[in-house]
């Protein structure tokens, strides 16, 4: 004898297929990191080609960051820092050999044969020299060391504007200042 109900019992006849549209979560989550990967790589590629401009770019930050500091801190600090910022600007793009050993005159004439923005680095640029040395509170004209760094930052623009600049004529490709 049979329990009651088991001959209305069917067999399965068959499921649905599954649909392909939309796709799982897991789908969606594999699409979306291969769209973020693919971005990432275009924009380390980008980042990549483009070395030869960081140094400029920390430079124009490092002087704007001077430009501030003048407000608060003493000129004779930010005279000798914008002279070693300006000394490390001429080693990255004329080579050590060329700027490093510059002293004096012969420092300031470099940076007017170089500039070209054609600042007279000669006669203003004097205050290079004489200002990290001197004693303190010896100093009353902060608008000559805003022009200085203003000329600064004038130079490194300028040489944005070189195709190829003096990392190809010299074999070297520094990052940074």
């Amino acid at each position: 004898m049979m329990p009651m109900g088991y001959g209305q019992l069917r067999d399965i006849q068959g499921l649905d297929p599954i649909p392909w549209w939309p796709p799982a979560i897991g789908w969606w989550l594999a699409a979306l990191g291969v769209v973020l990967g693919v971005a990432l790589l275009i924009w380390l590629w980008r980042v990549a080609r483009r070395p030869s401009m960081s140094w400029r770019r920390d430079a124009q930050r490092q002087l704007r960051a001077l430009r501030r500091r003048m407000r608060t801190e003493e000129p004779k600090t930010i005279a000798g820092e914008l002279s070693e910022l300006l000394r490390r600007i001429a080693i990255v793009r004329a080579g050590r050999e060329q700027a490093a050993g510059l002293i004096g005159d012969s420092w300031l004439d470099w940076l007017v044969a170089n500039d070209p923005t054609g600042f007279d680095w000669q006669s203003r640029g004097q205050l290079l020299l004489d200002l990290p040395y001197a004693p303190p509170g010896h100093y009353d004209e902060p608008e000559r060391l805003q022009q200085l760094i203003d000329a600064a930052l004038g130079w490194v623009a300028a040489s944005d504007k070189k195709p190829a600049d003096t990392e190809t004529q010299t074999g070297r490709d520094e990052t940074d200042v």
